[in-house]
């Protein structure tokens, strides 16, 4: 009898197991990004099914009050703010994957980046100056600013945003003694702002572009808190 039930207890696990398989193009996953309150990096690493940046704030209903991106030919930073009187954001700007973006949080949450493995990867064109990308998500085996360094060939400098210092840390090149300090831990999904010393396309030529951001710019914060 209990040789029968062990039996039993191992085909429904095994069906239970198989029944959760699917085709890697309907794989459901997640990227999770903490924020606090104010100015906090995300990107659309998963096909969303976001088409404009209210999709992106209707998914965290009453969290976000200003979603900004970095627009290439004007050099400069493009902000969707919620006009609370209208109960509308304006201008309600289109989303694509691989996009970075710098939201303004009105509080601490978890914003979830759902749904399913894009069909292609992210790649960024980075040009001489500075750039926001996104960690691809086939870019795993990178863990090290070093590593990204050697995998993309034309870095200096590797930045991430700091949500509780609302600042940004640096890894800089040190040439004469071919290291990079400090060396942090990087992880797909992650926003990251590199200064690029000549222009190339990481990795490969796959997907869209992302532009070049100045130093000195800074994102909209709305002024509705």
């Amino acid at each position: 009898m209990k040789r029968y039930l062990l039996m039993m207890i191992l085909i429904v696990t095994m069906s239970m197991l198989l029944a959760v398989e699917s085709d890697p193009s309907e794989t459901v996953g997640y990227v999770k990004y903490p924020c606090l309150a104010g100015l906090n990096m995300c990107a659309l690493g998963m096909d969303t099914g976001y088409a404009l940046a209210s999709d992106l704030a209707n998914a965290n209903p009453g969290m976000l009050d200003a979603i900004n991106y970095w627009d290439n030919s004007t050099q400069e930073w493009v902000a969707s703010t919620y006009i609370d009187f209208l109960e509308m954001w304006d201008p309600d700007f289109d989303l694509y994957n691989g996009l970075p973006l710098w939201v303004s949080s009105l509080d601490e949450f978890d914003m979830f980046i759902l749904g399913g493995l894009p069909a292609e990867n992210a790649s960024y064109d980075l040009v001489p100056g500075l750039t926001l990308i996104m960690m691809p998500l086939d870019q795993s085996a990178i863990t090290l600013c070093s590593e990204l360094g050697a995998a993309v060939g034309t870095l200096d400098a590797i930045n991430v945003w700091d949500n509780t210092t609302q600042e940004w840390v640096a890894s800089t090149y040190i040439d004469f003694l071919d290291m990079w300090d400090p060396d942090f831990d990087l992880s797909i999904g992650q926003v990251l702002w590199l200064s690029s010393i000549d222009t190339t396309t990481w990795p490969g030529t796959r997907g869209r572009s992302v532009v070049p951001i100045p130093t000195r710019a800074k994102p909209q914060q709305s002024q509705n808190k």
